[in-house]
């Protein structure tokens, strides 16, 4: 067996009725992941998902939450189905799902309809009165990265902390006007999403909790580069019209918040040599992205229109 074949045949080892099944190297597809080893597992009678947790995650997610969460998603019909879990590996199985897309930026723009598909799909989880396991809540898990950081004697980018001090009014208006929270996805990335063109289903709930709606479709906007019209489709089917102002402003607040977060998260991957892609880069260049959204003249503007409710 190959260094992949074997930890996929010790996992399904722990599903009775895939004790017996010997794999080989043609049964296996090796999907995409920055820091999971993740493989699609052909079988005769069905397909699953096979996800190896990557080395070091076991710093920053707490498996065991994310296979509650994971197993509460599937309950409230935007999931796939979890076959068989281990809280402590974090090794999952799932069943997979046919006949879909696995999304990227560009099929976000080419496929019709698909901002507004993936807003349904979010309304759904949002409303589906579900309860998720952690409260994703930002600037605690700023700071937790950062300690994260520092354990591993990691450089952060110029002027990083300064941006933090510069989204104290950010974290004021935010809590000083709270929305009410929902289970939340919480790392959107468009590779997270798959499409049968009619619906989308959401996978991957390592970062899930209990979260500001909000967040959910402005992590959205950002990993997929929404233009304009993109938001006002996604927003439009979220709120089955317009969204009022404080709505709106919720949402492109988060666009630079999850840029915020999310480059410590990049950082952190760099401290831990993952080749998946350069991380430096991408953290730099998702700083930047915050830097200019917070800087720009319309960031005022719509924490103005959350403070006014």
């Amino acid at each position: 067996m190959s260094e992949f074949t074997e930890p996929v045949q010790q996992a399904l080892r722990n599903v009775p009725h895939l004790s017996e099944v010997v794999l080989d190297e043609s049964q296996l597809v090796r999907l995409g992941g920055l820091t999971n080893v993740v493989h699609r597992v052909d079988l005769p009678d069905e397909t699953l998902i096979v996800r190896i947790p990557g080395k070091g995650t076991e710093d920053y997610i707490d498996r065991s939450v994310e296979l509650h969460n994971a197993k509460v998603a599937a309950c409230a019909g935007v999931s796939a189905e979890v076959i068989w879990g281990d809280a402590e590996s974090g090794i999952m199985i799932s069943r997979c799902i046919d006949e879909i897309v696995t999304m990227t930026p560009e099929s976000f723009l080419e496929r019709k309809g698909a901002p507004e598909r993936a807003a349904l799909a979010f309304r759904k989880l949002h409303q589906s009165g579900e309860t998720f396991q952690f409260r994703f809540e930002l600037f605690s898990m700023i700071d937790d990265y950062l300690k994260v950081l520092s354990d591993k004697d990691s450089e952060l980018p110029d002027g990083y902390h300064e941006i933090v001090e510069a989204a104290e009014p950010v974290k004021s208006v935010l809590s000083e006007n709270e929305s009410a929270l929902a289970p939340c996805h919480c790392d959107p990335l468009c590779e997270n999403f798959l499409d049968d063109g009619t619906r989308m289903w959401i996978v991957d709930w390592e970062y899930s909790g209990m979260n500001d709606p909000m967040w959910d479709l402005g992590d959205l906007s950002v990993e997929a580069g929404f233009t304009a019209d993109q938001d006002r489709e996604m927003m439009a089917a979220y709120f089955d019209g317009q969204a009022s102002a404080a709505e709106y402003g919720r949402m492109v607040v988060y666009k630079a918040m999850c840029d915020l977060l999310w480059t410590l998260w990049g950082l952190i991957q760099h401290a831990d040599n993952n080749p998946a892609e350069d991380f430096w880069a991408y953290s730099v260049n998702r700083f930047e992205r915050c830097k200019t959204l917070m800087r720009s003249a319309d960031f005022a503007a719509h924490l103005n229109a959350i403070k006014a409710g």
